[in-house]
């Protein structure tokens, strides 16, 4: 039976439910609790037979829980394997285990009641002012309402464990209403910037008119002094509204999110930024950061710190004398950090991603844990982070953040060898593919996965892996997709009648187009690679990547670019899924520069998921004068399709040549549908 000695309650044989403070005290707790019973009965709590309990064990991820469900405890929290959540839920709720330690999001997310609910203190550790903190009155609540099962039960009952000072405070409000304040205020700046970006709020009337529809301003009528509104009088009331709009729309503004319009000076117009925050759910402080912090140069290193400093991580916790333990951590990484910062949420961040990169092993099982919650919104923040740097059109900076994406999907440096991209494959197993006299140093990725069979594998590694080690990375090799590129150029006018192509010295031949003319670079990849893995996802046909360190699953999908290198632009960007099938076409759009010349444009084919299957290919442009009578028949028809007029010779009009695109404007993204008849251009590579 369970029983608590200070209070006198037993619990018999019914479920018990206890909550914690953190991960860890989950896995404290239940091991204090197996210390406690061991002497007597040490699978008391326990009432599944031995057989099926191994079954069970051998689909469980976390080595703690699967030591505790031997003697009938189970652990939950958001660190857990989503399967092992559902598994300890599944459990419990059919009385199979009569304990569950949880934290305090249990109550929040998933109806588990039990006959008795244990609250194990009211305070937990908050990382960003580095003090206990009191769980809020509504969490405590929760907690207690999971006490008592209406199926089984005519009572339930709850204990809660707190500070001698406080017992009177809980005891008042356990029995006296209690009022549930709004906490809109501090995150009102970006329910602003998507309500904007929506079209809901045009103008900061429409922001005061919004106000007044949410619980805050019931509240702040009910409970004024808690807003800090001094009286409800009409005029005070709309002065306070008044400077809270004003105040968040000016943070707004200084995040670039918003622009107010200078004519009316009410009118509130989204930006760019704006619509990125919104989009991926950032905080209008990590997009301002982000506007502020990279340039077209930013490298990898510091790329990596801004991740880090955004504003989504400053919750990430930072337990006691953990200081000392990222301080430790910190002496085995490459890249070093102040070392005043071991405290700091932020540092701790960057570290976990050098551990993770390095496949160093974590120094404890919360760090695991902490890692999974850095993965949940590291993808999201980059690929903001990319959607900004396209829009300035920075190529170098673009492709750094790529290189980061990928790192993070596989968990390695971009300078390790992409066969570590391979399960149960290290470092010191790398040199061994390269031992075949038939491979020289600058072997492709591509060739080795084509080169090495399941017999040319076993044959490598039989006196170090199993057959069903040598069987993964087979697999794993066959799997991974290979592309073949073919493109070109398409769009009118594509060549002079009197230009004949010019061909250089070196060989490169030279494709004369005409300034300030629209193509595009039609693409076709052709995939090698097996597509018909197991996959239960409820994606649209998109083809899974193999991943085994990230803690998601993740598609297979290809970043599409054209830049030009020697001036560091980007001219145009796509993003697309690789299909289920073997075929994906795509097109960028592009206007030829305005003056003459000669440019080499690059077109690169990105894996955002794979290191070693990147591809590039250059093309070169001659840029010649304009054909004056193509671009004036081509207004002509843009003119009257516009207009829809039946134009005859007896009405002649002026037709002016258009103005340029704004250089401001950002890179075309749409595809061009361009005659087929004026197609003049192709390559195509294997890997």
């Amino acid at each position: 039976a369970v029983v608590s000695t200070q209070s006198g309650i037993t619990a018999g044989d019914k479920p018990v439910l206890i909550f914690v403070a953190s991960r860890r005290q989950t896995r404290l707790t239940a091991f204090d609790l197996i210390s406690h019973v061991a002497a007597d009965n040490p699978k008391s709590w326990l009432k599944i037979p031995e057989a099926e309990l191994d079954v069970i064990l051998q689909t469980i991820h976390d080595d703690n829980l699967k030591h505790t469900l031997q003697f009938g405890i189970g652990l939950h929290h958001a660190g857990l394997h989503e399967n092992d959540r559902k598994t300890v839920e599944d459990l419990f709720t059919n009385r199979k285990i009569q304990l569950l330690v949880a934290t305090a999001t249990l109550a929040w997310g998933v109806n588990l009641p039990a006959h008795l609910v244990i609250i194990k203190g009211t305070e937990y550790y908050d990382g960003k002012i580095n003090r206990y903190v009191d769980f809020p009155i509504t969490d405590v609540l929760q907690m207690m309402g999971r006490a008592g099962r209406p199926q089984f039960d005519d009572q339930g009952m709850a204990c809660i464990y707190v500070q001698d000072t406080k017992k009177h405070f809980y005891k008042k409000f356990l029995y006296e209403p209690f009022p549930v304040e709004s906490n809109l205020l501090s995150v009102l700046t970006d329910h602003f910037n998507a309500e904007i970006v929506a079209g809901t709020i045009k103008t900061k009337q429409d922001a005061m008119d919004y106000l007044t529809w949410t619980y805050f301003f019931r509240r702040l009528l009910r409970n004024p002094g808690y807003y800090n509104l001094e009286d409800l009088e009409e005029d005070n009331v709309n002065s306070y509204l008044s400077h809270v709009v004003l105040t968040k729309v000016e943070e707004l503004e200084q995040s670039y999110c918003v622009a107010v319009d200078a004519a009316d000076g009410v009118t509130l117009v989204p930006q760019v930024l704006g619509y990125i925050a919104s989009y991926y759910y950032l905080s209008h402080k990590t997009v301002k950061m982000f506007a502020d912090t990279l340039t077209s140069t930013s490298n990898m290193n510091e790329i990596l710190q801004l991740l880090c400093d955004v504003t989504e991580y400053d919750e990430m916790p930072v337990r006691h004398n953990e200081d000392k333990i990222n301080e430790e951590l910190s002496s085995s990484l490459p890249i070093r950090v102040p070392a005043y910062s071991y405290d700091s949420p932020h540092t701790k961040v960057h570290l976990l991603l050098q551990a993770y990169f390095s496949r160093q092993p974590m120094p404890m099982t919360d760090y695991i844990t902490d890692l999974k919650s850095v993965h949940d919104q590291a993808i999201r923040i980059l690929q903001a982070m990319l959607d900004m740097c396209t829009d300035n059109g920075w190529l170098a900076t673009s492709l750094s953040v790529m290189h980061l994406v990928k790192m993070i999907i596989q968990g390695c440096w971009l300078r390790d060898d992409p066969l570590l991209q391979l399960p149960h494959i290290e470092q010191h197993h790398v040199p061994r593919f390269y031992q075949n006299t038939f491979f020289d140093e600058d072997v492709a990725f591509p060739e080795l996965l084509n080169h090495y069979t399941e017999q040319r594998l076993t044959h490598l590694f039989s006196e170090e892996f199993g057959k069903r080690q040598i069987g993964d990375i087979a697999r794993a090799m066959k799997h991974l997709p290979q592309l073949k590129v073919d493109f070109n150029v398409s769009g009118r006018p594509l060549l002079a009648d009197d230009y004949k192509p010019q061909c250089a010295p070196d060989g490169r031949e030279w494709m004369p187009l005409h300034a300030d003319q629209e193509y595009s670079v039609d693409i076709h990849m052709t995939i090698r690679g097996s597509s018909k893995r197991k996959d239960t996802s409820r994606d649209r046909g998109a083809r899974r990547a193999h991943c085994p360190r990230f803690n998601k699953p993740v598609d297979e999908t290809w970043w599409v670019l054209l830049g030009e290198p020697d001036t560091g632009e980007l001219i145009a960007m796509k993003r697309v899924s690789a299909p289920r099938g073997n075929h994906l076409s795509t097109s960028l759009a592009f206007y030829t520069p305005e003056l003459t010349g000669r440019h080499i444009y690059t077109l690169y084919v990105i894996s955002q998921t794979y290191l070693g299957l990147d591809q590039q290919y250059d093309i070169y442009l001659d840029i010649i004068e304009s054909d004056i009578v193509y671009q004036m028949d081509k207004d002509f028809m843009d003119f009257e399709g516009d207009l829809n007029l039946d134009i005859t010779e007896d009405d002649p009009l002026d037709i002016e040549e258009p103005a340029p695109p704004s250089p401001d404007a950002p890179p075309g993204f749409s595809p061009l549908s361009s005659d087929a008849r004026h197609q003049a251009w192709g390559r195509a590579a294997w890997s």
